[in-house]
């Protein structure tokens, strides 16, 4: 697993990199730490090795601040974990918007910082998990971490993903036992990922598969606005 810290603080620098030695002692995991500067250093070591995993970012840098640095990044990467490591709560809305695993206000802790990144470890696992079905007369296996939300439609179920719709014979119930918790059932016939959420409003789920393209909208079931949101500060 490889971890990246960008922070313009090099004792910001120092103090999470020993903090992710204790998770890796604690998680058993194998880690690869670099640290970077600033945004724009990350982002010359990137164009030539995209093979990061886990991001923590700071937002307030120099010439390019964290938030414009993951907003370049989601362009062509949608499966690395980004974790906002920052002293500034009131960005936490731009982490919606590149899709953010967590926004930690420093100063960080284990405490704080340990499950957040065992989830992103749990997170980058899923990478294996995925459904496998029938359509159109082909076997497709589709990533959970690629699926923005499924819908109930007669017989079928249409599978919406970063790649396409796939149209599968059979019923939500069917595929939802094959999920995880990264999914929230918004009613009979939609189950959204909630990864890709983007905005929820008392009967409405709004979703996109990256940042600035369109928002689809989804109905929220009656009485599920407040579990919904729970379910995605749980993810924060």
């Amino acid at each position: 697993m490889r971890i990246a810290i960008i922070d313009d603080d090099r004792g910001q620098i120092e103090y999470l990199s020993a903090l992710v030695g204790g998770w890796t002692k604690n998680a058993g995991e194998t880690v690869q730490l670099c640290a970077f500067g600033s945004a724009e250093a990350f982002l010359f070591a990137y164009s030539e090795d995209k093979g990061f995993d886990i991001l923590l970012l700071d937002v307030e840098m120099g010439k390019m601040d964290g938030v414009t640095l993951a907003k370049e990044i989601r362009k062509d990467n949608r499966t690395v974990q980004i974790v906002f490591v920052t002293g500034y709560y009131e960005y936490i809305g731009d982490g919606y918007d590149v899709s953010a695993l967590h926004y930690l206000l420093k100063p960080a802790t284990p405490e704080k910082l340990f499950p957040v990144l065992n989830r992103a470890a749990e997170n980058l696992r899923c990478r294996q998990k995925a459904l496998i079905a029938s359509c159109g007369g082909q076997t497709v296996r589709v990533p959970l971490a690629d699926i923005v939300y499924l819908e109930a439609a007669l017989n079928y179920v249409e599978i919406h993903s970063v790649e396409g719709v796939f149209r599968v014979k059979t019923t939500l119930a069917g595929i939802e036992n094959e999920l995880d918790e990264t999914f929230f059932k918004c009613g009979r016939s939609f189950i959204a990922g909630l990864r890709y959420v983007r905005k929820v409003t008392k009967t409405g789920v709004y979703l996109t598969e990256k940042p600035g393209a369109p928002l689809v909208e989804i109905p929220l079931g009656r009485n599920l606005y407040h579990e919904l949101n729970r379910a995605l500060m749980n993810r924060l």
